[in-house]
C-alpha cells in the first residue's frame, strides 16, 4: 500500500514538473532597465527602440535597422567579456499561427519557437524579424530574458511567443527569422528561418466575400444551332459586380465581350450567346468579373456541324433528294463491302500493314480526324507552354509563332504563348505570367537557340536588356524546377527542349540537359507521342498520324508556313552568326 502511494506521488511530481517545463511564455510589458537589474516580473520582456535609446543612451539603429543584432561583445561583453566565449544554437520548432483580425484585407500571425538545449545556459533573448519575400520592408521584435535567469537543458521544452505581426498582405509569401541572443562571435547557426504564405482572401473570408478572387464556379456550355450558349453563376450582390468580361481566341483573332446581366430577370445565373463563330474552329475562352486583376475561368468551345437545320425544301425537291441519297447509300454499301474484302486479302499478304492493337481507334478519332476537342463528351486537350528567346531576331520569333499555330491546329493541343496573351501579360507582368503558366500547364517546351545560350553566358559579364533578363530568369526557373523534380524522384516528362534545324544541340543550356529533347520539324510525330501518350511503334506495326508525319505536315498550309519560316530563319541567322564564330564558340574557344 505504501509503495503504491509513493509511486502515485512520484507520478504526480513528474507530471507537475513536466507541465512547468512546457509552460508557454508570452511577452511582458517591462523595461530594459528591469531586465538588466533582474527584477521580479521581468522574466520575458518585449523591448522597444525607444527603451534602448533611453536606457543605454545609444541609437538603436544597429539593432533594429535591417534586423541585424549586435554581436555578443557589443551587447554584453562590456560588462562580462567572458560570456561571449560560448555556443548558442538556433531556436527550434518555429511555428506560424494565424490570428483573427477585424480587417478583412490583412492577416495577422504570431510566431512561436522553442530554445535549443545547446548553449541554453548563456541564452539572453531572441530577435524575431519578418520580411516580405522579394521586398525590402522588415519588421523586428526584440525579446530579452532578465540577467539573473539561467536556463538549463530541461527548459528546452518551453515555448516562447512573439507579439502579433499585423497588417500582412493576403496571399503573400513572407520569411520569418528567429535569432538566439546574444549572437556568438564565431558561430553561424544562431538563427532559424521559415517561409510561409499568408492566407488568401477566400481562405480568410470565404470566396463570396472576395471581389478580385471571385470567379464563376458553375459554367455550362452547349451548342444551339450555330451559336454557343454559355451559362454561368453571377456574383453575390454584396460584391457589387455588375459587368462581366468574356474573351475568346480562335482562328487567329481575339474577341472581347462586355456582359451586362439583367438582374431583374435572374440574380443567380445568366446565359450569354456567342455569335458568328467559325465551324470546326477551336476557341479558348475566358470569363471573369470586369474588374482589375479578377480571377478568370477558362473553357474551350468548338462549333460542330449542325445536324438539326430546319427543312425548307419543297416536297418535290425533297423527294429527289431522298432518292439521290438512297442511291449514294447503295453505292457506299457496295464500296464498303469491296473494301472489307480487299482489306482481308491485304492482311493475309502482309502483317506489317496492320495498325497496332495497342494504339486504339480512339487516338485516330480524337487526334487525326477531328483534330479538335468538341464542347462536350471529350477530355480537355493537353496544355503546352512554349518558352523562347527573341535574341535571334524576328525571323526566329516567326518560326516559334508558326510552330505554335501548327501544334494548336493539327496536334489537338492547347498552346500557351506570350504573343497570344498580351492582355494577361500586361496585367500580371512577364515573369508573373510565366510562373503561373508553368504551374498550370501539363507540358513546358523550351525552344533553344544560339542567341539564348549566348545571352546566358554573356549575362555574367555585362548587362542585357530587360526582355532578355526575363528570358534568362524563366530558363533559370525551369531549370530549378527540373532539378527539384529530379531530386524528389518525380517524373520529368513535363519538361522538353527543342531546336530547329538551323540550331545545334550545343545551343541547349546545361541546366536543361535533363529535359526531353526534340529536333523540329522532323520530330513532330515524337512530340505528338509525348503530348498524348501515344505509342508510335510496337513489334510488327507503326502508327502514321495524319497531317503530322514527315510527308504530311508539309502539305498543310500551317506546315508549309512553318517550313518557309524555318528556311528564312536559316538564311538570316547564318548571317547573324557566321560559321567560323559558331565553330569557335561550340568548341569553347574564346578570343
Amino acid at each position: 500500500m505504501w509503495q503504491d502511494k509513493s509511486s502515485l506521488l512520484l507520478l504526480i511530481i513528474v507530471f507537475m514538473i513536466g507541465q512547468g517545463f512546457q509552460t508557454s511564455f508570452r511577452p511582458q510589458n517591462c523595461t530594459l532597465q528591469c531586465v538588466c537589474q533582474g527584477s521580479p516580473g521581468c522574466e520575458y520582456c518585449r523591448i522597444s527602440k525607444a527603451d534602448v535609446e533611453t536606457t543605454l543612451g545609444l541609437t538603436s539603429a544597429g539593432l533594429f535597422a535591417g534586423c541585424m543584432p549586435w554581436l555578443c561583445h557589443s551587447f554584453l561583453g562590456l560588462q562580462s567579456p567572458e560570456i561571449c566565449q560560448h555556443y548558442v544554437h538556433a531556436p527550434q520548432n518555429v511555428t506560424i499561427e494565424f490570428m483573427e483580425s477585424q480587417n478583412p484585407e490583412y492577416d495577422t500571425v504570431v510566431v512561436s519557437w522553442r530554445p535549443s538545449q545547446y548553449g541554453i545556459v548563456f541564452l539572453r533573448g531572441f530577435l524575431v524579424s519578418l520580411q516580405t519575400l522579394g521586398g525590402t520592408q522588415i519588421t523586428c521584435q526584440l525579446f530579452l530574458l532578465h540577467n539573473n535567469m539561467s536556463l538549463s537543458a530541461v527548459h528546452a521544452q518551453r515555448v516562447y511567443y512573439s507579439d502579433p505581426f499585423t497588417d500582412l498582405s493576403l496571399g503573400t509569401q513572407y520569411a520569418v527569422t528567429v535569432m538566439a541572443l546574444p549572437v556568438p562571435e564565431i558561430w553561424d547557426k544562431f538563427y532559424h528561418s521559415k517561409f510561409f504564405f499568408t492566407r488568401s482572401c477566400p481562405e480568410k473570408n470565404g470566396l463570396e466575400h472576395c471581389k478580385t478572387d471571385w470567379y464563376p464556379r458553375y459554367l455550362e456550355v452547349h451548342q444551339d444551332n450555330k451559336d454557343i450558349a454559355v451559362t454561368f453563376n453571377l456574383a453575390p450582390k454584396d460584391l457589387e459586380i455588375n459587368r462581366y468580361l468574356l474573351s475568346c481566341y480562335g482562328g487567329g483573332s481575339r474577341s472581347f465581350e462586355i456582359i451586362h446581366p439583367d438582374f431583374t430577370v435572374n440574380s443567380t445565373y445568366h446565359t450569354y450567346r456567342l455569335l458568328n463563330l467559325h465551324i470546326e474552329t477551336n476557341y479558348s475562352c475566358e470569363i471573369a468579373a470586369d474588374i482589375v486583376d479578377a480571377v478568370r475561368k477558362t473553357f474551350f468551345v468548338q462549333v460542330q456541324h449542325n445536324v438539326k437545320e430546319p427543312l425548307t425544301l419543297h416536297k418535290e425537291v425533297v423527294s429527289l433528294a431522298v432518292l439521290f441519297s438512297l442511291g449514294i447509300l447503295l453505292a457506299a454499301s457496295l464500296t464498303f463491302i469491296f473494301a472489307i474484302h480487299w482489306q482481308k486479302k491485304q492482311k493475309k499478304n502482309s502483317a506489317k500493314t496492320e495498325i497496332p492493337s495497342v494504339i486504339t481507334e480512339e487516338y485516330y478519332d480524337d487526334y487525326t480526324e477531328h483534330q479538335f476537342v468538341p464542347v462536350a463528351n471529350k477530355l480537355s486537350p493537353p496544355r503546352l507552354l512554349i518558352c523562347y528567346s527573341s535574341s535571334d531576331g524576328s525571323a526566329h520569333v516567326k518560326v516559334v509563332l508558326q510552330l505554335a499555330t501548327f501544334v494548336q491546329k493539327h496536334m489537338a493541343t492547347e498552346v500557351h504563348l506570350d504573343m497570344w496573351d498580351a492582355l494577361s501579360m500586361t496585367e500580371e507582368g512577364d515573369l508573373g505570367w510565366y510562373c503561373r503558366k508553368i504551374k498550370e500547364s501539363d507540358f513546358v517546351l523550351v525552344i533553344c537557340s544560339k542567341g539564348l545560350n549566348k545571352r546566358q553566358h554573356k549575362h555574367r559579364e555585362e548587362g542585357v536588356d530587360q526582355k532578355t533578363n526575363t528570358s534568362l530568369a524563366i530558363i533559370a526557373l525551369i531549370g530549378e524546377e527540373i532539378l527539384r523534380a529530379k531530386s524528389l524522384g518525380q517524373d520529368l516528362s513535363k519538361y522538353m527542349t527543342a531546336i530547329f534545324e538551323y540550331s545545334k544541340k550545343s545551343d541547349i543550356p546545361t541546366m536543361l540537359s535533363l529535359a526531353y529533347h526534340y529536333t523540329l520539324p522532323k520530330d513532330l510525330p515524337l512530340l505528338f507521342s509525348h503530348l498524348h501518350g501515344v505509342a508510335l511503334q510496337k513489334p510488327g506495326g507503326y502508327l502514321l498520324i495524319e497531317n503530322i508525319s514527315e510527308n504530311g505536315y508539309s502539305k498543310l498550309p500551317a506546315g508549309a508556313a512553318l517550313l518557309l519560316a524555318i528556311e528564312d530563319a536559316r538564311i538570316l541567322i547564318s548571317d547573324l552568326y557566321p560559321s567560323g564564330n559558331r565553330i569557335e564558340e561550340d568548341l569553347g574557344i574564346t578570343k
